[in-house]
């Protein structure tokens, strides 16, 4: 083998001399610099990048030999008193071509048991707000982040409501602002998140997945999937940032969840059993919550076949009512309303008061329950319930930006949909008042005998429908119908 030429010995050579200095140096980085030394100017130049206070209360290292880097565990970032973020370890891996240059370029940011605190304080002013500096935001170019082991933690002291999700897990891929705007007017991301469980004051899922792409502030959520009461959830979300009023398109679906876990088992026994779906459409602008349920537009939809309601043979029980008006048509209503509001709507009404004993159960053939939403109100579309013998309807809307009943009227209907008694429910959703229940006399013999006749002559006996829907009556009628 002859020897190489002289040239490219020399390169060689000075390759291989140019590396052991640089391996040199790095050991010396390595075993020499004190990353506590550093700890203050780390923190100080996370604190002004954040506008935050950022303190780092565990140890910090420094390394090269895998490219720079540094690690810092037990890592805190608050914000008028209040923790925004804890990081249990975040290591941040630097460029070194721009490092070379005298310029800070993140090359990956990895983190380890992050738990993140979104708080909003009575005035609706969350933990993380920041007055925009001086000549707006800087540009922002992260090739990756990745959460392992997070915690995602919401409060809202205005409600008292929140959420807690963990273990959770992410990546962020080309997140990109060019500056000077609003950090989501402008922002440019790709990911995906997982979080195994969510539990609210009252409500819980599992299994929750979503992928995000957003290009300039236009960001897209979808699939969006969860299990939630034994169902399978899925949606998608789109948000325009981009513009001076932020816009939300929302579509989401839940199928054959269990509806007895929605309604939680009353120490009263009463209860609704069975499988249901669940689907709404919304469409909201707004810079703030109020603004957002006040320009809300869309649809809502909750339907099942085959329930059972436990604790009451409602259809042997309905004759004895009219006589002795021991009945609140608003416990029953709870399933009917139970669509656009959850249960917001119908606290203190959750099947607990329809009959003083509980026993029996009422076979419940078909909920339907549909509702128009037009500027944060819902409107009852085809609002019904039947039983073999009844059905039971709603009319009237939810006032979403009052937090009240707007003109509800629950009725129990006959086979043209006539109201043979109802029951109006006004004030607001945390404390509603329902009026007497307005039975109409039963008819008498002769009364009756004069019904028949003009139902004979006219085909049909005349009244003003109460109920138009899609929901059929059922084959017998418990309670007959004044003329």
């Amino acid at each position: 083998m002859g020897k190489l030429p002289k040239a490219l010995r020399i390169l060689i050579y000075a390759t291989a001399s140019v590396a052991g200095l640089f391996v040199l140096a790095a050991l010396a980085i390595a075993l020499f610099v004190d990353g506590d030394t550093l700890k203050p100017h780390v923190e100080e130049a996370a604190s002004n990048a954040l506008r935050m206070q950022v303190t780092i209360d565990g140890p910090m290292h420094v390394g090269i030999l895998s490219g720079p880097h540094i690690d810092a565990e037990d890592v805190h970032v608050r914000n008028r008193d209040t923790e925004v973020a804890f990081l249990k370890q975040i290591q941040l891996s630097l460029r070194l071509l721009p490092l070379l240059r005298g310029e800070i370029r993140y090359g990956t940011i990895a983190t380890q048991g992050a738990r993140i605190n979104i708080e909003r304080d009575k005035d609706g002013i969350y933990n993380y707000f920041r007055p925009p500096p001086p000549g707006g935001t800087h540009p922002l170019d992260l090739p990756k982040i990745t959460f392992t082991d997070m915690t995602f933690i919401y409060a809202d002291k205005q409600t008292g409501g929140g959420i807690e999700s963990s273990p959770c897990e992410g990546v962020l891929n080309d997140m990109h602002h060019p500056g000077g705007a609003a950090l989501l007017k402008r922002l440019s991301v790709n990911g995906d998140f997982t979080c195994k469980e969510i539990h609210g004051k009252t409500k819980s899922a599992t299994d929750l997945k979503f992928t995000v792409a957003a290009t300039d502030g236009v960001f897209d959520f979808k699939p969006v999937t969860m299990q939630a009461y034994g169902g399978q959830g899925s949606g998608t979300a789109h948000m325009d940032r981009s513009g001076e009023v932020p816009a939300i398109d929302l579509q989401y679906t839940l199928s054959r969840f269990h509806v007895e876990q929605y309604f939680k088992p009353k120490p009263s026994g009463r209860s609704v059993s069975g499988l249901m779906d669940f689907s709404t459409k919304l469409a909201m602008r707004g810079r703030t919550r109020e603004e957002l349920r006040s320009s809300a537009n869309g649809e809502v939809t909750l339907s099942g076949n085959g329930l059972t309601l436990h604790g009451m043979d409602l259809d042997k029980e309905l004759p004895k009512f009219a006589s002795s008006q021991d009945f609140n048509l608003v416990d029953l209503g709870a399933l009917l309303i139970a669509g656009p509001v959850g249960l917001v709507a119908t606290k203190g009404y959750e099947f607990t008061t329809l009959v003083q004993a509980p026993t029996g159960t009422t076979p419940i053939r078909t909920v339907l329950s549909t509702w128009n939403v037009e500027k944060g109100v819902a409107y009852a579309n085809d609002v019904a319930l039947a039983t073999p013998e009844n059905r039971l309807a709603l009319k009237g809307g939810l006032n979403f930006v009052t937090n009240e009943y707007k003109d509800v009227v629950i009725a129990l209907v006959d086979d043209q949909g006539c109201e043979k008694v109802h029951q109006k429910i006004s004030g607001p959703f945390n404390k509603p008042a329902a009026d007497k229940t307005n039975f109409l006399v039963p008819v008498g013999p002769f009364l009756k005998l004069i019904d028949k006749a003009r139902t004979l002559v006219n085909g049909k006996t005349k009244c003003e429908p109460f109920y138009t829907g899609t929901l059929p009556p059922p084959k017998t009628t418990a309670i007959a119908r004044a003329p």
